[in-house]
């Protein structure tokens, strides 16, 4: 699949800028670390139920997002 491939020697030391700079510190200074997925408004509980393996089967042959299907079914029969 994919090959070694023989490192790349940098043009000169000078490629990279000096991150200890006036111009840079105050650039790192000020930005905002993001990391993840934002939280959710409303999250989810996780949890661990057991359900019979048709009942399983019957969501995931429905393809992607079965578990979402469940949520939903059992919201409806909860009458939420």
């Amino acid at each position: 699949m994919s090959e070694n491939k023989e490192h790349m020697q940098a043009a000169s030391d000078d490629d990279a800028p000096d991150l200890s700079a006036p111009y840079w510190a105050d650039k790192i200074a000020k930005a905002t670390v993001q990391r993840g997925r934002p939280k959710a408004d409303v999250t989810k509980v996780s949890t661990t139920i057991r359900l019979d393996p048709d009942v399983i089967a019957a969501f995931k042959a429905q393809g992607a997002g079965w578990q979402s299907r469940i949520n939903d079914a059992l919201r409806k029969a909860a009458g939420l």
